[in-house]
């Protein structure tokens, strides 16, 4: 199977992996090829490098999407059936929006935004980028202008950093701690007043803050939405759950790629959130062997005796042609490397699809790059071999 099948009759594909693998560059060419056939697409990321933006030839994105213009497929020979839309999530700005749908009235919405407390919470939250990454494909799902969303997820060192947000903000909002300052009375904020009355006085008089204000007054408007808020994160991990939502988990050859990798599938597979596929990037080609469940892993090795000859005789330089040789060599024990992790990985997956990107010569930076990455990923598992045998 390739992408375009794994992706038939659904509406969300989540991109999830831990970081240096190459999500951004897998969900903008996942977006780009289901939209050159003829989808409305929008592709979302928190990427603070802002490789989606440079990829998709743009100086930068924001925090709403943004329409690529088709000209810029079209001066590559790509075809541009449907449209493609990008933005560059903000995680704080999300974060503002929840408050300004949730606040009862304006008043209270305005006290909340200004509220130093907040704001410190709203940027340093553990786990917000992931859940606000929910959240805004939450919004733009309810929404239905697209017939697919591509979720770059964001650069976490444990992609279950993902899956695990929304409870970590159900957890925040019901937790015992901020609901014994949101008890009927304020109790939590009278008990304050008693023992830190002090200390925040004499904070006062240093810094100027009157921090108790912030606290009290925080505290006493959040706890008119915080049920608002709980519902919300329930609804966003519901969605994670439905059948028109995928998880496609990116990942490299590495063994501690691999194995991370089969855990998450473990984890999504125990959750019964509904797995894709897996894309395994920067495979280097094995000219010995073929490589993981679409190749033959048991091809003969060709006679490689007579290679440094013949490279002597080609490059007319002894010491030349040794070290091009041992390069070869230190290669292709890269490659006997992937092709045992990649072994690893299809034997866990119990069958699931499998699709490999190879190592190409330069990063993916642009649309042209884009397009090299969609030949493996839309091609069809006769198309893969022969472009992997031609690597």
């Amino acid at each position: 199977m390739n992408v375009e099948e794994l992706l038939e009759g659904k509406q969300i594909c989540i991109c999830a992996g831990s970081g240096g693998v190459g999500k951004t560059t897998t969900s903008a060419a996942i977006a780009m090829g289901m939209a050159a056939r003829g989808l409305k697409v929008a592709v979302l990321t928190i990427d603070p490098a802002r490789r989606l933006a440079n990829s998709l030839g743009l100086p930068e994105l924001g925090n709403e999407e943004r329409l690529i213009d088709p000209e810029r497929f079209a001066a590559h020979g790509i075809e541009m059936r449907g449209e493609l839309w990008a933005m560059m999530l903000d995680a704080k700005r999300t974060f503002d929006d929840l408050v300004e749908r949730h606040a009862p009235d304006e008043e209270t919405r305005d006290r909340i935004l200004q509220n130093r407390i907040y704001q410190e919470i709203s940027n340093a939250m553990a786990g917000s980028q992931e859940y606000m990454a929910m959240e805004k494909l939450y919004e733009l799902h309810q929404e239905a202008r697209y017939d697919l969303l591509v979720l770059d997820t964001p650069p976490t060192r444990h992609a279950l950093d993902f899956i695990d947000a929304p409870e970590r903000m159900t957890r925040f909002v019901e937790g015992r701690s901020l609901q014994f300052f949101l008890k009927p009375g304020r109790l939590g904020m009278r008990v304050v007043g008693r023992s830190g009355g002090m200390l925040f006085s004499v904070l006062k008089r240093v810094t100027g803050i009157d921090l108790l204000q912030d606290l009290s007054e925080f505290f006493q408007s959040f706890g008119d939405m915080a049920q608002g808020f709980s519902e919300r994160a329930q609804r966003v991990k519901e969605l994670l759950g439905r059948r028109e939502t995928t998880f496609m988990l990116v990942t490299a050859p590495e063994r501690d790629a691999i194995d991370e990798g089969v855990f998450f599938w473990r984890r999504l597979k125990e959750a019964r959130l509904p797995f894709g596929g897996v894309v395994v990037n920067k495979v280097h080609r094995d000219f010995t062997a073929e490589i993981g469940a679409e190749f033959v892993p048991d091809a003969v090795s060709p006679p490689l005796d007579g290679l440094p000859a013949d490279l002597r005789g080609l490059l007319g330089d002894d010491d030349l042609a040794a070290r091009v040789y041992a390069n070869f060599e230190r290669y292709q024990a890269l490659a006997a490397r992937d092709r045992e992790n990649m072994a690893h990985l299809t034997e866990r997956l119990e069958g699931d699809c499998v699709v490999c990107v190879p190592y190409f010569d330069e990063d993916v930076h642009d649309i042209s790059g884009l397009a090299q990455v969609n030949a493996y990923l839309f091609g069809s598992a006769a198309e893969r071999r022969e472009m992997f045998a031609g690597v």
